[in-house]
């Protein structure tokens, strides 16, 4: 087992910087996600790690070892790829034993190994037969079991349940859980699947346009995005963002002018935000945390319209048109009786609430969220 550092890493591709000096601490054993939109460097990254790619710039560390300069066999880890990547004419025992047996490993240690993974992957019955006789998440299994036989310091895993079919992925999701449990090995893994990210992980790092976003455990992230770029990736819904402009209310509390109304600015956060009188702030909630509020129209409570209902099952999704133009959505109880064109009166839960810079997208409140709230 080994933990994995990534020091101001960079990698350009002629003109292009595909990673652009990033630093990241993967902890030994932990299950690290790289999550982000296509196009973001996070598969680059995964490449470098696994030394498929040479970086332009910046340090790669496994254990207490600089791997810079060291061949991808040479580095102790083992990786599952997208398309399974097995050797169609090898059967499924052949395809896991092939890279101990280049690496001249005791036949007995091979075989003991095919055996534990096989058993461990629940695929005894499927060592005689060929890639074409298997289905996908059969396919999937073997991938992994070729890289569990290896024993590695480093699992790396780059989309691997990207080509299965929704159920599959579930199943196989919770596969992947327990056998982290088991085996205890550093793994990286990469999807663009933010639903993925954080069911598997105890730690993602959110990628956008080659730099790391943001780093921590799944809900403390979700919870408190630093940026708007997190807030609006994960969550689907993604979260709503409301312009405004802040303002000193009558009664001297701080409030943001929305338009047609007003929101309160809880107290926790009017000396943070103060500063911004007369300027323009960001307003974010995430649907779950906007619900239907039966009062009249008071201090934040915002009127609208339903132009779009979406029923899915666990939840309905509204679409509202805000009296202020700006469409918002929430997500309620499915029992709910609402109909496209009713008027509604939306409530924000006040402990979910946003605040962000509308020209650089960070949070204004980020350390306030972050740090505990201490009961006197």
């Amino acid at each position: 087992m080994a933990n994995v550092d990534l020091n101001d890493l960079v990698k350009k591709f002629d003109d292009v910087t595909a990673v652009d000096g990033i630093s990241l601490e993967i902890p030994d054993e932990s299950f690290t996600v790289l999550v982000g939109p296509s196009g973001c460097g996070k598969t680059t990254t995964l490449r470098l790690i696994a030394g498929l790619e040479r970086a332009t710039d910046g340090e790669i560390r496994i254990g207490e070892t600089m791997v810079n300069d060291s061949r991808a066999y040479e580095r102790d880890i083992a990786m599952v790829f997208q398309n399974y990547a097995l050797y169609p004419h090898k059967t499924v025992q052949e395809n896991m034993r092939f890279g101990l047996e280049q690496h001249d490993t005791e036949e007995d240690v091979i075989q003991e190994r095919v055996e534990d993974a096989a058993e461990l992957l629940q695929i005894q019955e499927l060592l005689d037969r060929r890639p074409a006789e298997l289905s996908g998440g059969q396919q999937q299994r073997v991938a992994l079991g070729r890289a569990i036989v290896r024993d590695p310091a480093v699992f790396l895993m780059d989309e691997p349940l990207s080509n299965l079919d929704a159920k599959l992925r579930v199943q196989m999701r919770a596969e992947l859980n327990k056998l982290h449990e088991k085996l205890s090995t550093t793994t990286v893994y990469v999807t663009h699947d933010q639903v993925e990210a954080m069911t598997l992980a105890d730690q993602i790092a959110v990628m956008d346009d080659g730099q790391i976003q943001q780093v921590g455990a799944p809900t403390r992230v979700y919870r408190n995005p630093r940026n708007m770029f997190v807030a609006g990736f994960l969550g689907s819904p993604s979260m709503n963002f409301i312009e405004g402009n802040l303002e000193e209310a009558k009664t001297g509390n701080l409030q943001m002018d929305l338009g047609a109304h007003t929101h309160n600015i809880p107290d926790e956060y009017a000396d943070r935000l103060r500063d911004r009188l007369g300027e323009e702030v960001i307003l974010g909630i995430r649907p779950e945390n906007v619900s239907l509020s039966e009062s009249g129209v008071a201090a934040n409570v915002h009127p609208g319209v339903v132009s779009v209902v979406e029923p899915q099952g666990e939840k309905t999704v509204l679409e509202v048109e805000l009296e202020t133009g700006q469409t918002i959505k929430a997500a309620i109880a499915p029992d709910m009786a609402v109909e496209t064109g009713d008027e509604v009166n939306l409530r924000f839960d006040r402990d979910s609430l946003h605040y962000f810079d509308p020209e650089s997208g960070t949070s204004i409140i980020y350390d306030l969220k972050t740090t505990p709230k201490v009961t006197p």
